[in-house]
Order: C-alpha cells, then structure tokens, then sequence
C-alpha cells in the first residue's frame, strides 16, 4: 500500500502499476478539491447534486494529476453491469456510455470510474500497452464485470496471463453488513461464495467481504498479478467518500472518487 499526492491532490498508487515505465494511474481520495459540506473537497461525481462548476474544477484537478487534459479524462454512467466499453477517442460529458468497465490502447486518455464504496479495479498489459478500469461493486463482481474487462482487453491485444490488476479503497468485511436474501443470491450462484460472509452484527445478517470476493474471481480469472491496497473508504471518513456512512449519518447525499488510469503519450 502506497500514497502520494501530486498536483496538490490527494491519491493513492498501488506499487505494482507505479513500477511500470509508461504508466500513470491514481485512486483518488476526498482531499485537495473545491467542494464544500458533504462533498467536502475532491468530488467527482458528475451525477452527484453538488455544483456543475465545482465538479469540473475537481476533475480538471485530477486530469492534470494524471498528465492529459481535462476533456480527456472519461468516465461513464455506471449502473452496476458487466458492461465494458472501449474509448479510442474523448465523449463529451452528456454522452457518457452507460457501462462498468472502460478499455483502451489510446495513449493520453485517462479512463476512470467512480466509486463510494464499490471496489475500483485498474487494470495493466504493460507488454500490448492495453489498460482497463472497473467498477466492481457486488452486483457487477457477480454478474462478470471484471471477467469482460480482462475479455475486452484480451480483444486489444492483452493476454491476461499479463495483465497486472490493482483494486483500490472499497467497503470492508467489518462495515459492509447484508440481510439474508443477499447471501442466498451469492449461495444460489455457486455454493464456495458462502466463504465471503461473516456473522454479522445482528441476527439474520452477515457480513460481506467484497474485496475478498474480487481477488478471487480475478485469481479464478487468471490474471498474472493482483494487489490489494487494503483501505476501506467506510472506515476513513477524512479520506474517503462512503454511500453506505451516508447512508447512516442520514445525509442527503455524497460525493465520488475518480480512479483512473492512462498510458503515456
């Protein structure tokens, strides 16, 4: 686990991606932004209800952190698929795609996707210069999202015996408690996935290891390398944005993280 700022922001690396020559990468966290309250500063959610102007600011923050411009940091409008989209060029912001997973062998197009306790996956073949981010929340880890991004890369060229994946701050097994029918629906999928819950804090409920369940269906999967920043964004509310601490604290809303990858120009 690693952290570093740059361009006065705050983000994190994984070692694994920081190491390869001609990559550049960030899982970004809630410090060095304009935002204010609840969003409180370094808000990148688009479909957030905080300020247009500020969001922008922010994005353009964390587009300078990565090297491109801000009309070159893509993200989509994410709604819990195993869809997985290629972009070879920029969209504009009201033209999202509607996907979980973005590819490229474009250098200097930074794609990302946001998160507020869904596990972010960056995805690395340094060899066929081919990268990859994922939302991997539960619904989308167990519908395939994480098994079609490695199968739209291996299209560009990957070969995920190669392919390094890092997943950075998500919700952890001690925060992140599920009512029985959630259990059945993993149960029901294929019996090993009981192995992913704990007894929860109260009767009938269990608690969910999502990034546990993560590395093992990228493990399954056959990626050649795999690491765990190990942060979880319930946890940290100085660091990181969290749906489900909103959620309880009864706020009326939250901001998202940008994680974002982009290979070199």
């Amino acid at each position: 686990m690693s952290g570093e700022t740059k361009a006065d922001v705050g983000m994190l690396q994984a070692h694994s991606l920081a190491a390869l020559d001609g990559i550049r990468h960030a899982f970004f966290t809630r410090e060095g932004g304009v935002s204010q309250g609840i969003y409180r500063t370094l808000n990148g959610g688009v479909g957030s209800s905080d300020s247009p102007e500020l969001v922008r600011e922010n994005r353009a923050r964390m587009a300078s952190a990565l090297g491109v411009a801000p009309d070159r940091l893509l993200s989509a409008y994410q709604i819990h698929s195993p869809t997985v989209v290629v972009a070879d060029k920029p969209w504009p912001a009201n033209e999202r795609p509607r996907a979980d997973a973005i590819v490229t062998r474009t250098p200097s197009l930074a794609i990302g996707i946001s998160t507020a306790d869904c596990g972010p996956v960056l995805f690395v073949d340094k060899q066929a210069r081919v990268i990859g981010a994922a939302h991997a929340g539960w619904k989308g880890a167990l519908t395939g999202v994480l098994e079609a991004t490695l199968a739209a890369m291996e299209k560009l060229g990957a070969q995920r015996a190669r392919i390094v994946a890092a997943l950075g701050p998500l919700i952890r097994q001690p925060n992140y408690e599920v009512g029985a029918e959630f259990v059945e629906r993993f149960r029901n999928e294929e019996a090993s996935n009981e192995g992913f819950f704990a007894a929860g804090k109260r009767p009938g409920y269990a608690m969910f290891d999502l990034a546990g369940f993560i590395a093992a269906r990228l493990e399954r999967a056959g990626v050649g390398g795999f690491e765990d920043l190990g942060r979880c964004t319930y946890a940290e509310p100085e660091h990181f944005f969290s749906y489900r601490r909103t959620t309880h604290r009864g706020e009326a809303d939250y901001g998202r993280h940008i994680n974002a990858i982009v290979l070199a120009g």
